[in-house]
């Protein structure tokens, strides 16, 4: 018979006899022990801020405590820490135009009706903030390449009562090659509505890109190129044309990056294609 038993060094004397603690989320429910004061709760609350977590005993007695070592938790040592917050991204409830937004709504079947625009940056800039609109109502935008383009464009679609043509136009004011061809169409189930600005361009409000104003541009020069020309961008070909919307187009985020006089053209012409 051993008189003095096992070799009290054998093996990992230093080690806890329940085991070395570990890190544990202290997740609201979780029933833990602290060890110091032998509390036994839930976890109803945890402060991020303060670094502290409160328990709650089966007598309604709630005591607070400090995040880290001395709990159990299913009776193995651990050191709690806040839980890991989860960001979900918002829900948001307006759409870039301040519209109500559709939660899990399906692009709507295409109407009838269609809103033309006279170019590819008209278009896009209407995407960018009516595009979840129209998606709901089902109306189709299509492009002009140009207002001259307007008659055959209308004589090809047959407009009428229930196959509405709403149409966008720059430069829209009394007594321009705009306006006469807009006259020319007039007609049932066709609304040709238009701002007063040179392109569509000048619509995006000037302070999103630094300005206090659009430059003028003489008449003499391409409005687009003038611009490109007076802001200092390159304006050689198509493609620094086109560099130079994307950037313009980057700063509008939503309705408030336009002006009015745009704002309820577009919302006209969606109210006039979807009540056809």
């Amino acid at each position: 018979m051993d008189r003095y038993g096992t070799d009290v060094l054998a093996g990992d004397w230093r080690a806890p006899q329940r085991g070395r603690a570990v890190e544990a989320p202290a997740e609201l429910g979780a029933v833990v022990e602290e060890v110091m004061t032998d509390i036994v709760g839930e976890i109803v609350a945890v402060d991020r801020d303060l670094h502290t977590l409160t328990l709650e005993d089966r007598h309604g007695r709630r005591r607070t405590f400090p995040l880290g070592p001395g709990f159990l938790l299913e009776g193995r040592p651990v050191v709690l820490v806040a839980p890991v917050r989860v960001r979900r991204p918002a829900t948001p409830t307006r759409t870039a135009s301040g519209s109500v937004a559709v939660a899990d709504h399906r692009a709507r079947v295409a109407r009838a009706g269609r809103i033309f625009v006279e170019g590819r940056h008209d278009a896009e800039l209407v995407e960018r903030v009516w595009g979840d609109d129209l998606r709901v109502e089902g109306v189709v935008v299509e492009l002009l390449d140009g207002v001259d383009h307007l008659p055959e464009v209308l004589a090809e679609f047959g407009p009428a009562e229930h196959r509405r043509a709403g149409v966008l136009v720059d430069h829209l004011v009394p007594g321009s090659k705009e306006q006469r061809v807009a006259d020319a169409v007039a007609g049932p189930g066709v609304l040709v509505v238009g701002h007063p600005f040179v392109d569509v361009w000048a619509a995006v409000k000037p302070a999103r890109l630094g300005l206090e104003r659009w430059p003028d541009v003489p008449r003499s020069i391409e409005w687009k190129r003038g611009i490109c020309q007076a802001l200092g961008w390159p304006h050689d070909d198509q493609a620094d044309i086109a560099r130079a919307w994307q950037r313009i187009l980057g700063r509008v985020g939503s309705f408030a990056d336009l002006e009015p006089a745009l704002l309820g053209r577009v919302e006209e012409l969606i109210d006039f294609v979807t009540a056809g």
